[in-house]
């Protein structure tokens, strides 16, 4: 790392953009219809934080990071801005929005240039934060601690800032001990390490012990890799196929120091950068991307599905936002709730009735859908409609979704065929929207007109989960008895034909392929352990949808395993709620390229399978694997108490998600005030027998003798993702985020079991 002083590097110096930013201006923040007020907006040195002066007295001026933002939106996009500003302004406005619960930053620029000029400036440099290499990130946040740490902006350390330093970055280091590094580092004897000498004490504080002694077992030309020493750790560790050409292209495109390139050398700085490139990481570079076929019929995939998407935070008094819809969809959810009510002036509203959640236009939540819905994933969006709505409403609503989603609204079903035998596939419907809700009659009828309607449809779905308060159960049967359903709305329900669910038998027998049912999830647990095989047997046909019990007002989440692993496809989580059960869906759905489709194994898309996750009966899924894991260190953890002294104690636990014989954890011990580079060195052994559907979940946790450990960080992936060898793995905050420094270094073996 060069420090001139304590400087940063990110590659976007100079750039208009960056300049911009670094000036800042004053921009109008919007509260309410009468807190609007001038605030001056700059980023600071760090190209990362954002600044602006409070004109509070007392009030200290308030920052945010660039980490945390998850969009920036220009135009009247937010609810604060269209409840609050007029429509003359719209090209000015623009609104900042961020991952974790906190209010959006809604602004107002001077002109539409200059509200533009903030957009696009933002952008720019979040995404080339996202573009930085491991490497990068680390002399980034290192960086930015010294920076916090220099107290008097001197651009030197003393003992007490260095002291500062360390606990910023997550060390308890003895006080001798610190004395002892700062001392090695002050050559100058003058009392303060400046340029050069914090260079030296950043290099002494990144040594990893365990990287040289890997690096030092294949280093044997001159204490150098050479080509074909490298060569013999990829093949022999990495366990991959690679030649002489590969390991010079690595050494081409890594390593830092040119004078060893020119000789075909890779130092050791070389070999750690090597180590953490994004291809060489856990994660097999080879699933990022779509790498699954996609030409199945859409039954065949698990899709990532919301449930209550409308809610921030919980379902009785949370409240409801168009921003819930952007973040489940920009994590790569495919299937959203809409909860519609009567609303005032002819607008359907969508909230969660019977309750103290706030109320947004639904008209607003196809928009925010419509502009969002193939930012990360260009496979379709399944619309779940749960509709309280009377008949007029209703036509309001299917004008909404007719207007604004266009020509991307499935309103017939695809191809010249006439009527369908089964579903399209998840290419076919690339950019499409599908709607799921009741229908007035089978989808048979609209190719033979006379078929009669069924006129007494109950037009909701979840309806049926009694386990809500028993006062609230009169009010809505007597509300059910009322709500007939619009021709309109029932017209645009194509491959998604909501029903009740009599029995297996009963759905083989009467139901066509696009009539879906909802579960309760107490319901489908039950059916996913006493009838599997007829569980998976109905999903090979059909499309399930699984939704929480309404007992979980605090929006807290099941377990998904056991309902993918009888083959449900719609697996609909609160993706509001931070929890173990939300890491293992983001882990489920994090390769293929985040398409939030998940090809199903083929002996559960197989008519005649005897497939049974429970029983194990015996069949080619069965493919008895051992799983050998070493958890070797960890890099910068993040603080989990925000108070200055605090320094966690970490230990890292190693679980399996699957099929029930699967199913396991291990730990290993806490190392003591250490989260800077903890070293545990543990192995533990796993025997997997249905691969397929297993996925490993790490998880840093913070020891804590008297009470639970509080959790750290953690990363999941499907065990066929596993890259083998020495392996880096970014980690992710509670909330699903990139922790952008932190990480877990692992040895990983998959053996075929004796």
């Amino acid at each position: 790392m060069e420090t001139n002083g304590i400087e940063p590097k990110h590659g976007m110096e100079g750039e208009p953009e960056l300049r911009f930013l670094l000036q800042g201006g004053d921009l109008l923040k919007v509260r309410s219809s009468s807190w609007k007020k001038t605030r001056y907006f700059r980023l600071q040195e760090d190209c990362k934080t954002v600044w602006h002066e409070s004109k509070k007295l007392f009030k200290s001026n308030q920052t945010f990071s660039l980490d945390e933002v998850s969009a920036v939106r220009l135009g009247r996009q937010s609810e604060g801005l269209r409840k609050n500003t007029e429509e003359q302004v719209e090209s000015r406005c623009f609104t900042i929005m961020f991952k974790v619960r906190r209010k959006n930053l809604d602004l107002l620029a001077s002109s539409e240039a200059e509200a533009t000029q903030w957009v696009n400036s933002l952008q720019k440099v979040m995404s080339n934060m996202n573009n930085l290499t491991c490497q990068q990130k680390t002399e980034h946040w290192i960086f930015n601690c010294l920076r916090k740490a220099d107290k008097n902006k001197d651009d030197k350390m003393n003992q007490s800032e260095v002291k500062n330093f360390l606990h910023l970055i997550n060390i308890e280091v003895d006080d001798d001990y610190a004395e002892m590094l700062f001392k090695q580092c002050d050559a100058s004897e003058s009392g303060y390490l400046s340029g050069r000498e914090i260079e030296h004490f950043y290099d002494l504080l990144t040594h990893r012990e365990e990287i040289d002694m890997i690096y030092e077992t294949y280093a044997k030309t001159s204490s150098y890799m050479s080509a074909e020493n490298l060569m013999e750790f990829l093949i022999k560790e990495q366990r991959q196929t690679a030649t002489l050409a590969d390991a010079h292209r690595i050494i081409e495109k890594i390593e830092p120091d040119e004078t060893a390139k020119g000789n075909k050398l890779l130092s050791k700085d070389g070999f750690l950068m090597y180590l953490h490139q994004l291809d060489a990481m856990i994660l097999n570079p080879e699933h990022k991307d779509v790498y699954q076929d996609m030409s199945k019929p859409l039954n065949h995939y698990f899709i990532s599905s919301s449930h209550n998407t409308y809610l921030m935070e919980d379902q009785l008094k949370g409240p409801s936002s168009t921003q819930a819809y952007v973040r489940a969809l920009l994590k790569g959810c495919r299937c959203v709730e809409l909860d519609c009510w009567d609303g005032s002036d002819d607008e359907p509203e969508i909230y969660h009735g019977y309750t103290l959640t706030s109320k947004i236009l639904f008209k607003d939540v196809i928009k925010a859908i419509k502009e969002y819905a193939f930012k990360t994933s260009d496979y379709p969006v399944i619309l779940s409609l749960e509709n309280h709505c009377s008949v007029e409403q209703q036509e309001v609503m299917a004008r909404h979704m007719r207007s604004i989603l266009g020509s991307a609204l499935v309103t017939s079903p695809l191809g010249e065929g006439g009527m369908p035998t089964n579903f399209p596939s998840p290419e076919e419907l690339k950019g499409k929207f599908l709607i799921k809700g009741k229908r007035l009659n089978k989808l048979e009828a609209s190719f033979a007109p006379e078929a009669a309607t069924d006129e007494d449809t109950d037009v909701t779905e979840e309806e049926e989960s009694n386990d809500e308060e028993e006062e609230l159960e009169e009010a809505k049967k007597s509300q059910k008895k009322k709500l007939k359903l619009a021709k309109e709305l029932s017209d645009i329900v194509i491959y998604c034909k909501s029903v009740h669910f009599h029995g297996f038998d009963d759905a083989r027998q009467n139901l066509g392929f696009y009539e879906m049912s909802s579960f309760k999830e107490g319901k489908a647990m039950k059916l996913a352990e006493e009838t599997a095989n007829d569980y998976i047997h109905h999903n090979v046909d059909k499309l399930s949808r699984i939704y929480p019990a309404g007992s979980r007002t605090d929006s807290s989440n099941y377990n998904p395993v056991p309902l993918w692993n009888t083959g449900c496809q719609i697996v609909a989580l609160n993706f509001q709620t931070t929890c173990p059960d939300m890491d293992v869906n983001q882990g489920r759905f994090a390769v293929n390229g985040k398409s939030g489709y998940i090809l199903k194994p083929d002996y559960m898309r197989n008519p005649a399978t005897e497939f049974d996750p429970v029983t194990l009966t015996r069949g080619h899924w069965l493919q008895h694997k051992t799983l050998h894991v070493m958890v070797i260190s960890a890099q910068q953890l993040p603080k989990v108490n925000k108070k200055k002294s605090s320094i966690v104690d970490p230990l890292v636990k190693v679980e399996i998600h699957g099929v029930a014989a699967d199913v396991a954890v291990k730990e290993t011990n806490h190392i003591e005030n250490n989260g800077f580079n903890p070293a545990w060195n543990e192995n533990f052994q796993f025997d997997v027998y249905v691969p397929d559907l297993a996925l490993v979940r790490f998880l840093v946790e913070d020891y804590d003798s008297t009470s639970d450990n509080e959790f750290v960080a953690q990363f999941t992936l499907p065990f066929n993702s596993l890259q083998m060898g020495y392996r880096h793995m970014p980690l992710l905050s509670k909330t699903g985020d990139v922790l952008l420094s932190a990480g877990l270094f692992v040895h990983i073996m998959v053996l075929d079991a004796e």
